[in-house]
């Protein structure tokens, strides 16, 4: 007497052998293909780098920059103190302007 169930079991049993297989070689497969890109990758990342070395090398050194201004020198308090006499002389202040401004400059 032949069993039915037999011929059943060994197409499952090859199924799941092919399966794992194919899912092995796939892996693998997966894994090879990740290698050569991070290789891959790598090398450009290298080539680049290498690019601006050498464009940084080519290039002549910055020049230093331009000094800064010289900051504007503060009035001379005498001149200062002479126009305001000038003008208290031609009577453009009053004596209280006068001495108010006069005091302002002093103050600083």
């Amino acid at each position: 007497m032949r069993r039915r169930g037999m011929p059943l079991m060994r197409v499952a049993a090859t199924t799941a052998v092919v399966a794992g297989t194919a899912g092995a070689v796939s892996h693998h497969q997966q894994q090879k293909y990740a290698g050569q890109e991070a290789a891959a990758q790598q090398q450009q990342d290298q080539a680049y780098q290498q690019g601006v070395a050498d464009a940084q090398a080519q290039q002549p050194a910055a020049p230093p920059p331009p000094p800064a201004p010289a900051a504007p020198a503060a009035p001379d308090l005498t001149a200062q103190l002479q126009q305001l006499a000038q003008l208290h002389t031609a009577g453009v202040l009053s004596d209280e302007e006068f001495a108010q401004a006069k005091q302002k400059l002093l103050a600083g």
